[in-house]
Parts: C-alpha cells; sequence; structure tokens
C-alpha cells in the first residue's frame, strides 16, 4: 500500500514536470522571450492554466486516495511548480512561464482573485445554519473558546517577534491580528469533509465539530473585514476602527433582515422569470460581486461580502441541490486548482533555510495545536460534552486548510506579510491539515454513541432513505374541475410540511377527446366537466398557499418557518410543452389533477401526453367520491396497498406525509399472494401477522409513521388477489382516499398494471397513482 500512494505521487510529479517542459519547448513564447518581448500572450496564460489545473488534478487525486483532502495536493502542486522546485531547477523556464511582475502576471492573478471570491461565495453556500442551531450551546463554547486562545497565542507572538521578520514594523499590530486569526480558524470545508467521510454527520459530536467550524469561519471572516479595513487606512486610529466596525456591525445586521428577503427574490425572480439555461448561477454570482462592492464601498474587504452573498444563497428555498450542484461543479474544477495553485507559487520553501524561520514555523505549528486543541477541548467540556467528546472535538477543529491560505494571501497581497511569514503560515496550515484527518479518526472512533442519539441516528437514517423527505420543488398541472381542486389542496399539504417551492401549470379545457357516459362498463371518471370562471381564491395558487401555511412546519421553530412560494406559471403552447420546458428547471415531483382522467377505461390523451414530458416521478389525482362533490373535505382515513417493493414503499411515504399534515389516519394493506398453504393464523391488536415477510413490510410503514406522529393500522390480507383484497377494503366505507405506489408498464399506451386499472374501474373513493 505504501509503495502504490509512493508510485502516484512520484507519477504525478514526474508527470507535472514533463507537461511543463513540453508546454514550453512547443510554444512560441520562447521566441518572443528570447527576443525580449513583454507583451502580455495568451499562450502563455493558457500554459499556466493547463499546468495548474492538470497538476492540482493529479496531486488533489493523489491525496484524497490516501485519505487527505485533495485541496492539499492542489496547494502542494502550486509549490512544486513555484521557486522551491521548479524555479530552482530551471530559473529560466520557470521565469518564462510564471513571470514575477508584469502584465502576464496580472493576467493569471485576476483568476486567482476572482478564486478567492468563488471560494468563499461555495463555503457560504455549504454553511448550514440549521447545524449551527441543533448543537448551540456546545458549537458556541467550543468555538468561542477555540478562537480566543490559538489568537491569543498567535496575537502575542506577532507582538514578540523580531523586526527583521516583519515587512513593515510600524504595522505590526496588522500583522499580530493576521497570525492570530491564522492560527485560531478552522477550515470549515476540510473538517466537513472528513466527519462526513468517517459517517459522523448526523452523531452529535459531529454536528458540534461541523457547527464549530462554521461559527468559526463567521466570527474568522467579521475579524479579517475588520483588520482589513485597519490594514487599508494605512494608519490605526480610533476613527477608523470605529467606522470599520460600525460598518461591518451594520452591514451583517442589514444582510441577514430585509437583505435576505432581496437575495432570495432575485433568485426566485430569475428561476422564474428566464427561460434560458443557468439564470439561477448567474443571478448568484452578480448577487456575490454586489454585495462584495458594498462591503467594499464600506472601507471592509470584499471577502466578507462574498462569504455572506454566500450564506444568503444558500438558504434560499429555490436553490436545489441541483443548481447548487452546478456551480460548484464549475468552481471546484476551474478556480480551486487555480487559486490553491497561484498559493502554493507565492511559497518559497528556501526562506526554511534560515534557522530563525524553521524556529519560527516550529512554534507556529506548536502554538496553533495546543492552542486550538486546549481551546476546543475547555469549550466542549463547558458545553457539557464528556471527555472523550471533549478530546475528539479538539482533534477535529485543529485544521485550517483553505481558511488560512486565503488569509495568507490576503494579506500577502496587502503588503502585512512578507515571503517569509507567509511561507510559515501555509506550512503550518498544511501541516495541521494532514495531521487532523487521521487524528480525528482515531478520536472519533473511541466516542460510543448516546442511548437517545442511537435512537435518532435511526430514524433520521429511515426518513433519508424516504420519497418525499428528498423533494426539493413540486411541479402541479391542475385545470379547474373538482379533481384539480383536490389535487391544489393535497399539494398544499404535501409543500406546506417543509416548505417546498411549488410551480403552477394551469391546465385549460381540453376537447380532443371525446368523454363517453358511463356504460355497462362503470367508468368513474366520464363526466362532463363544465370550464367556470374560479374566483380568485380557488385558483390552485391560492388554495396551495392557503392550505400550506396552515401546516405545521418541520423546523423546530415555527416562527422560522419561511412563507410558502407558489408561483402560477402562464404558458401559450400546450400543457405537454409548458410541462417539458419547466420541467428542466428541476423539479422532483408533477402532480396532476385535471378531468376527465379516463375515457373509456384508458388514460386520457392529455395525461399521457403530459406524463412524456416529465421525467421524474409523477401523481396523478382521481377525483371521487365525496371530494367529487366537496373537494375541500378533509380526509380522515387514508388506505395505502404495501407490497414491500420500492415503488410501494414511495406511496406509502405519500401517504404518510398526507396524513400527518392532514391528521389523518393510514391504513397499510399487505395481501399475502404465495400459494403456500397456512394451517395457522392469529390476530394481535389491529391487523393480522404471520411472523414472515408480510409483517416485516407492515412493521417497517407502521414504524415510519410512529417516528412522524402518524397512527398506522396494519392489515395483512392472506387470501385472495391483491385487487379484490383493496376493493373489499374500499367497500367498508372506512376511507376517503386510496394512495397506491405503482410502476410504468412498458408500451406504447400509459398503464400502470392490472391492479391499478382495477382499482381505477371499481373504486368510488378518490385515487392517488404514485408512480416511479
Amino acid at each position: 500500500m505504501k509503495q502504490w500512494r509512493r508510485s502516484t505521487i512520484n507519477s504525478s510529479i514526474r508527470l507535472l514536470i514533463l507537461s511543463s517542459l513540453m508546454m514550453v519547448s512547443l510554444s512560441p513564447v520562447a521566441l518572443a522571450a528570447a527576443t525580449g518581448e513583454t507583451k502580455p500572450s495568451e499562450a502563455i496564460f493558457l500554459i499556466q492554466l493547463v499546468l495548474l489545473l492538470v497538476s492540482g488534478r493529479l496531486l488533489g487525486e493523489a491525496m484524497q486516495r490516501i485519505g487527505q483532502p485533495a485541496v492539499m495536493g492542489q496547494l502542494l502542486s502550486g509549490i512544486l511548480l513555484g521557486p522551491s522546485l521548479f524555479g530552482a531547477l530551471w530559473p529560466y523556464l520557470h521565469q518564462l512561464v510564471f513571470p514575477t511582475s508584469g502584465e502576464q502576471k496580472s493576467m493569471i492573478d485576476a483568476v486567482g482573485q476572482l478564486g478567492i471570491l468563488m471560494l468563499l461565495l461555495l463555503t457560504g453556500m455549504e454553511t448550514d445554519l440549521s447545524i449551527v442551531r441543533k448543537a448551540k450551546r456546545a458549537a458556541l463554547s467550543v468555538s468561542v473558546s477555540g478562537i480566543a486562545i490559538p489568537f491569543s497565542f498567535g496575537f502575542m507572538m506577532g507582538q514578540l517577534m523580531p523586526d527583521a521578520m516583519l515587512p513593515d514594523p510600524s504595522r505590526r499590530f496588522i500583522a499580530s491580528l493576521f497570525l492570530g486569526t491564522a492560527l485560531s480558524i478552522s477550515s470549515v470545508k476540510i473538517v466537513a469533509m472528513v466527519i462526513q467521510e468517517v459517517g459522523f454527520m448526523r452523531r452529535l459530536i459531529g454536528q458540534v465539530i461541523v457547527a464549530s467550524a462554521i461559527i468559526d469561519d463567521t466570527i474568522g471572516w467579521t475579524i479579517m473585514a475588520v483588520t482589513f479595513g485597519l490594514a487599508q487606512h494605512g494608519t490605526i486610529d480610533l476613527g477608523s476602527a470605529g467606522r470599520t466596525i460600525i460598518g461591518t456591525a451594520l452591514f451583517l445586521v442589514a444582510s441577514f433582515t430585509f437583505g435576505r428577503q432581496i437575495a432570495f427574490f432575485m433568485i426566485r425572480w430569475a428561476n422564474d422569470s428566464f427561460v434560458m439555461e443557468l439564470p439561477v448561477i448567474t443571478t448568484i454570482i452578480v448577487l456575490m460581486a454586489v454585495m462584495a462592492l458594498i462591503t467594499y464601498a464600506l472601507g471592509v474587504n470584499t471577502v466578507l461580502g462574498a462569504f455572506v452573498a454566500g450564506v444568503l444563497a444558500g438558504q434560499s428555498p429555490i436553490l436545489t441541490k441541483h443548481i447548487a450542484g452546478q456551480l460548484r461543479g464549475l468552481i471546484v474544477a476551474f478556480f480551486m486548482p487555480v487559486f490553491f495553485g497561484l498559493a502554493g507559487q507565492h511559497t518559497d520553501l528556501r526562506v526554511l533555510g534560515d534557522p530563525a524561520m524553521v524556529v519560527l514555523l516550529v512554534a507556529m505549528i506548536i502554538n496553533a495545536s495546543l492552542g486550538k486543541f486546549f481551546g476546543a477541548f475547555v469549550g466542549g467540556k463547558i458545553g457539557g460534552m464528556t471527555t472523550r467528546e471533549s478530546f475528539a472535538v479538539g482533534c477535529g477543529m485543529n485544521a485550517r486548510g483553505s481558511t488560512e491560505v486565503i488569509i495568507a494571501t490576503l494579506g500577502l497581497n496587502l503588503g502585512v506579510l512578507n515571503q517569509g511569514l507567509f511561507t510559515t503560515i501555509i506550512a503550518m496550515a498544511v501541516t495541521t491539515t494532514l495531521a487532523m484527518p487521521p487524528m480525528l479518526r482515531w478520536a472519533i472512533a473511541r466516542v460510543p454513541p448516546r442511548p437517545d442519539e442511537e435512537e435518532r441516528l435511526e430514524r433520521e437514517a429511515m426518513e433519508a432513505r424516504g420519497f418525499v423527505s428528498n423533494f426539493e420543488r413540486l411541479l402541479v398541472a391542475v385545470d379547474r374541475s373538482a379533481t384539480g381542486r383536490l389535487a391544489s389542496r393535497l399539494v398544499g399539504l404535501l409543500a406546506g410540511v417543509r416548505r417546498l417551492p411549488t410551480t403552477v401549470l394551469p391546465v385549460e379545457e381540453d376537447l380532443s377527446d371525446p368523454v363517453r357516459p358511463r356504460g355497462e362498463k362503470e367508468n368513474v371518471d366520464a363526466t362532463v366537466v363544465q370550464a367556470v370562471e374560479t374566483p380568485p381564491e380557488g385558483k390552485a395558487e391560492a388554495v396551495i398557499k392557503a392550505v400550506g401555511e396552515r401546516v405545521e412546519t418541520q423546523d423546530a421553530d415555527p416562527r422560522a418557518a419561511p412563507p410558502l412560494h407558489v408561483l402560477t406559471r402562464k404558458q401559450d403552447a400546450p400543457i405537454e410543452g409548458a410541462v417539458n420546458d419547466e420541467a428542466k428547471k428541476g423539479y422532483d415531483l408533477l402532480v396532476i389533477g385535471v378531468e376527465p382522467a379516463l375515457v373509456d377505461g384508458e388514460f386520457s390523451k392529455r395525461i399521457s401526453r403530459v406524463t412524456e414530458g416529465f421525467n421524474g416521478p409523477v401523481a396523478i389525482i382521481f377525483g371521487r367520491g365525496i371530494h367529487a362533490s366537496n373537494p375541500d373535505t378533509q380526509e380522515r382515513e387514508i388506505l395505502v396497498p404495501v407490497t414491500g417493493t420500492g415503488f410501494s414503499r414511495n406511496g406509502a411515504d405519500v401517504a404518510l406525509a398526507l396524513a400527518r399534515a392532514g391528521n389523518a389516519t393510514v391504513t397499510a394493506l399487505h395481501v399475502v399472494t404465495s400459494a403456500r398453504k397456512r394451517t395457522w393464523r392469529r390476530r394481535l391488536g389491529v391487523g393480522w401477522t404471520d411472523g414472515g415477510e408480510g409483517d416485516a413490510i407492515l412493521h417497517e410503514i407502521t414504524l415510519l409513521g410512529e417516528q412522524q406522529g402518524v397512527r398506522v393500522n396494519p392489515i395483512l390480507w392472506r387470501y385472495g388477489m391483491p385487487e379484490d383484497a383493496i376493493l373489499e377494503q374500499l367497500r367498508s366505507g372506512r376511507f376517503d382516499l386510496i394512495i397506491m405506489g405503482v410502476s410504468q408498464r412498458s408500451g406504447r399506451a400509459l398503464s400502470f398494471g392490472a391492479v391499478a386499472e382495477s382499482v381505477l374501474d371499481h373504486s368510488q373513493q378518490s385515487v392517488v397513482l404514485v408512480s416511479s
């Protein structure tokens, strides 16, 4: 294993050097350099990008394969391409490809500066404030104590440092603030990555560590904003310090009050108004730039604006995982390797040839590691954690990584740090970051879960596998019929629990399908639908909002629940085209509520065309029975057949979500279709049991119901066909609604199998078919 790791790293280094030589030898820029031409060259710029991207990817891959963060490989690639190795071995080639001054250098530096803002935007977007709320007491004490002690150590180091080590001794106070911040702030990206890797993200200890790192980042960038303001004023006086602190405070207050609503509106408006691709990503980048300019105008560095913009964008209810993943892909694939590679290039390990710098580096690593460990350990004990938990927290918080690289780069650009201090900070960040993952894995494996935590983890694991719990946005196609209103009300219940953004596509009357009256074969959907003008309060958008905002949310603090966002999308094209266009924006469920839904026992052409335009789960509503005359009637009991299949479980998940939101009861019906004769039967409480597979299926649904606060009546039906058992239950008159998880059958006509067809033909109750 060690030999494989060594060969992987060596191969990456050889390929890196070979790539440099090939590009330089094949490039015409060598001739331009020889003739003294100094104009910036696009060819050199592209060579720089290719070298940084390829080397960063190769060494990042090598580091990740040995259990280290990929960002460390990107940083090391820059060090190898910098004066420490490439510049020392081939000074002429290094100066040719990476000139140290002039317009050529400014081209790649501009990408690096934009990379800083993009990285902070991504850091903010990945800052999950809900984790902070869950573990706020312990996280706050860990963060405050974990910052105060190492910050004090770093600040004192700066104050006691010889003048010769500082670029400008008159700015010692600013340099001390930079050192204190660099030693005290943990990298939330590195911490979260390791916690996720070891599977402790949902454990209390993992949440405390990640939440503390998030608070660290927030406090750290606030401190840096003040420090930047002081550094940019050139002198330290109470007036400039006061303006910087007040400006920072006002910006933060404004951002998380009305600024948050403005950001949400911008993202929502772009998503709802544009038909072009990726409008939300453009809006987020513009938002980041505007907020960065605001902080710049306030005398605070642009990094704070970028970070806060990321936090606000990450909280937007419109921001789906799909959209966030696209933006993250751009930053991780392009900006991260370039920025960290350039940061590594500024690192000159040759300065460590000075014994004084080695002593400084050792002192910095010791102060950073011990200060952070003891600070976090003490904070954990104050927050009520056990000794083992506090020890693991201390190990987990001792990772600087990307945060310190950004801080050091900004300090170097401002002239507060010189090459020696910059290099020691980078070396300290690399050392502590590389040491953190194995230490945390060792420490966290020795923290047993608490009994209440084991129960919560089991519940959350089941919820994570759920169907409804992974919804982020809903798309609704409804007309003005009773079925359309029923569908709107059910969507309101479904969306209200988690405040899911919902888009409504109104469906006008379609006369392309002939509506046939009931004949000898019962067709309960074959009724003539009169399209009448619906008052505003009866429109789908109003119904969804009214129902959804009455539903109790999953948020622990009901006051924190955002308003339910429902948009009605007007369209001129046929409904199938509108669904196809809207679906490109990323929806998790399409709900259809139109009449007629069935024509002569088959799905109407309109429903068939609409489902073809949506590549994802679909719920088709059939309003019958009491809902045909009064679609606002609340369900009292819901029947859901379960078979143990994935699509059957999805139907049960929808039933439980609707029952929870509407305070209904769910009856789970499982039919044993095995021909094996049973010689015994017994009944326990409500429902039948056989001690076999049927019991396990019903037990899972019952347990899910208990976790969601929904009463589930399990029924095991031993004999007959599934459709006969379902219709027998429906004939009892107890149920208002039946929800079936179904799977679409192959063929030209839309079909969900014989059981679903039989239920649709004979059921007098409303039906919901959930197709996965």
